[in-house]
């Protein structure tokens, strides 16, 4: 069986796509030449005869025209032809929509980008607590470390650290004891030494003072130091405008004489005029200390003695 020849069959059986004419010839649609097939154009098929051809040969450059049904947009014009515009805007068209372009404006609000704000503050947060965390660890493995005895600063108070101050009292200085005058009239007196107030300007009690009256006279006191050590030993007397000496006896130490000068410048005889002072230092033993002022052989005892005190130190008068 060949190609030309292939045997009495059915349109159907022929061609299996057939069936799709169909819808050309419920369309109406009439092909030009001879017959009528199934939507196809070409003769019409005959009983008995094979078709040769699905296709009708036509000559070069030849178009066939088909009914077609009227369309909105103008046809296609002819081979050879400049085309011509096929689209049109919707608003040349009656009743069309107007339209109007305007400038693109971008979208802002939220949800419209990203949030770069938000995301440095969650960025610097992180960066915030990661620090953090890596400083607690190294103050944390410094006490580990310290706690187990291994290398590092000495415990003991820091600058950090509270220190509660002490409850019991500072020690204050010791304020230097002031030892009390003595009045040359409530001394203790000896040999021919009296107690006398009739020459004005004696600064004892009642005025009294202490009358030598030569050689073997003595006024003696006892008086008690906090430490041993120099002290000073002032002296207030009267002379009668001359200079007088006496004797000074510490405990049971060396005697030694002391100098009752005329520092008033006294004429000779003015005992009211005469009244003045001198100091001695003296080295005393802790405690108790007995002095004694005399008039001894070899002394001028011409003076009355009216007060005498100590201070510590040695120190001017």
């Amino acid at each position: 069986m060949t190609a030309a020849n292939n045997g009495a069959s059915t349109p159907e059986d022929d061609d299996p796509f057939g069936y799709l004419y169909e819808d050309g010839q419920a369309a109406g649609a009439t092909p030009p030449g001879q017959g009528r097939g199934y939507g196809y154009p070409g003769p019409a098929p005959q009983p008995g005869v094979p078709r040769t051809s699905y296709n009708q040969v036509r000559t070069v450059g030849e178009r066939r025209q088909y009914a077609q049904p009227p369309q909105p947009f103008p046809q296609q014009q002819g081979y050879g032809q400049q085309p011509t515009a096929a689209y049109a805007a919707p608003e040349t068209y009656p009743g069309g929509a107007q339209t109007r372009q305007g400038p693109v404006v971008p979208a802002q609000g939220r949800g419209r980008g990203p949030n770069t704000r938000g995301l440095l503050i969650g960025a610097i947060a992180v960066v915030a607590v990661v620090v953090i965390g890596i400083g607690a660890a190294l103050m944390t493995s410094g006490d580990d470390k310290n706690e187990a005895g291994g290398s590092g600063a000495s415990s003991g108070p820091t600058a950090a650290d509270s220190v509660k101050p002490s409850e019991e009292p500072t020690e204050k200085p010791e304020e230097p004891v002031e030892l009390p005058k003595q009045d040359a009239a409530t001394l203790k007196l000896g040999g021919p030494a009296s107690a006398a107030n009739t020459v004005p300007g004696a600064k004892g009690t009642n005025g009294g003072y202490v009358m030598f009256n030569g050689e073997g006279g003595s006024a003696s006191w006892s008086v008690e130091v906090p430490e041993a050590g120099p002290y000073t030993m002032y002296i207030t007397y009267s002379v009668p405008g001359k200079d007088a000496k006496t004797t000074l006896t510490i405990n049971s130490g060396q005697p030694r004489e002391i100098n009752m000068a005329n520092f008033a410048h006294a004429e000779e005889g003015n005992w009211e005029k005469g009244w003045t002072n001198t100091y001695s230092y003296v080295n005393l033993e802790k405690g108790k200390n007995d002095l004694k002022i005399s008039c001894e052989p070899g002394n001028q005892c011409e003076a009355y003695l009216d007060q005498v005190w100590l201070e510590a130190g040695q120190k001017q008068g």
